[in-house]
């Protein structure tokens, strides 16, 4: 089996001592062209990876900032289709570089999931994460993405039981999304404290790498995920606030968003 390019990034960080910066982006947001200049942006000062939301109504997992960024791209008229010529277009830039989708089940199960996994894959993304379904409801989705060669994420909760924690080692694949809190998405709300047992867990259980998410907007939070034994973090609320702050000003937005990835991305560096 070929080497996926989260095992080259993980093995690449572990290395060099540093954990994982991941931001998040809803894709058209603001509209298709400003979101393309924003990852290359992401890329070009630190992101390790990208995980990117496919516009949706109906975002149940995300909080207001996430739901206005899906609410602008949809308003731009962008929709699936534009999706896949967008990934297309930032995998042609950035080849190297693992790419994730979080998305709903509806968006999913709407095109057909085989079709939907198709295009995923043509579009060459990493991985898929459907944020809506537990894992006892997986088979569906991780059967297409077993069949295309995508990695199928599943999310853990720092609360999840020993039986969770051992079906999501065992089907999940790429990452293991952590969640810093419980809730919806949100910068304004604080990371929960971390319990290095439940990443301990995770590991013995063979899961992939822990990945933090939902509360992460501060170089603190970033360095707590890291000292409890995280792989590294995702920071979706905070990356997309900085667009929403700048909406009128490309330049000015890129400049932020910028400043924001490379004091991120310096609180992974362990000491």
């Amino acid at each position: 089996m070929k080497t996926t390019r989260y095992e080259t990034m993980f093995a690449h960080l572990q290395a060099k001592k540093e954990g994982a910066f991941i931001p998040f982006v809803v894709l058209g947001d603001p509209d298709a062209e400003t979101c393309l200049s924003v990852i290359d942006t992401l890329i070009e000062h630190g992101a390790d990876a990208l995980e990117l939301g496919i516009p949706f109504s109906d975002a149940v997992a995300d909080g207001p900032v996430i739901q206005q960024a899906g609410y602008r791209a949809l308003e731009g008229g962008v929709t699936p289709t534009h999706c896949w010529q967008m990934l297309k277009r930032i995998r042609a830039k950035h080849p190297d570089v693992p790419i994730g989708l979080l998305v709903y089940a509806n968006l999913v199960v709407h095109r057909d999931v085989k079709a939907f996994y198709k295009e995923a894959a043509e579009a060459d993304v990493d991985s898929v994460l459907v944020a809506d379904v537990p894992i006892g409801a997986s088979a569906l989705f991780v059967e297409a993405a077993d069949e295309t060669g995508i990695a199928p994420i599943f999310i853990v909760a720092p609360n999840a039981d020993e039986t969770v924690i051992r079906e999501i080692a065992r089907q999940g694949r790429g990452y293991t999304y952590f969640l810093g809190r419980a809730g919806v998405t949100g910068a304004d709300r604080e990371m929960q404290t971390l319990l290095s047992s439940r990443f301990e867990a995770l590991q013995a259980a063979g899961a992939a790498p822990a990945i933090v998410g939902f509360g992460i907007s501060t170089p603190e939070h970033i360095r707590a995920a890291l000292a409890a034994g995280a792989a590294g973090v995702i920071a979706g609320s905070a990356t997309v606030s900085i667009i929403e702050q700048h909406l009128d000003d490309k330049a000015a937005m890129c400049e932020a968003l910028a400043t924001f990835v490379r004091k991120m991305k310096a609180a992974t560096r362990r000491s």
